[in-house]
């Protein structure tokens, strides 16, 4: 899956076309690199978010196209803010 799709699935970015942005801005890195919003995610995977001074970091579990606003949080386990 897209990463900026994964991130929007999951809800840690609300809107794809956010997402999106914060790819090209370099706001979001996979596994320590800059990532692009065509991506592939893959479970095991580490993305990096910059919201302003704030950076969290989750661990990619699950990857799936649609997922209920209840269980987005069982996606990813978050490792760091």
């Amino acid at each position: 899956m897209r990463l900026d799709k994964y991130l929007k699935v999951s809800r840690l970015i609300k809107r794809r076309t956010v997402a999106n942005e914060a790819c090209d801005n370099g706001l979001v890195t996979v596994n320590g690199r800059p990532a692009r919003a065509s991506y592939d995610v893959k479970a095991g995977d580490q993305i990096s978010l910059r919201f302003g001074q704030r950076t969290v970091t989750v661990e990619v579990l699950d990857v799936q196209e649609t997922v209920r606003q209840a269980d987005a949080g069982a996606l990813y386990r978050e490792i760091g803010r």
